[in-house]
């Protein structure tokens, strides 16, 4: 328990945080729009599983521009 302690948080809850609300804007747009460059499932799970990559490599390369 005292290794939480040691942990600093104030530089690790601002990437956290980003982290969330680019799930969070990823996960609305994918389900929003059902119109991805490729499978929306897959999309959904890189999203969820790869972290901060996932969200920003489905804004970069999953997102069909119209």
């Amino acid at each position: 328990m005292s290794e939480l302690a040691n942990i600093p948080w104030n530089l690790i809850l601002p990437i956290i945080f980003l982290q969330f609300v680019l799930m969070v804007v990823a996960l609305v747009d994918v389900i929003r729009h059902k119109r991805a460059n490729g499978p929306v499932v897959m999309w959904i799970l890189i999203i969820v599983f790869v972290n901060l990559l996932g969200p920003i490599l489905y804004f970069i390369f999953g997102r069909r521009q119209a």
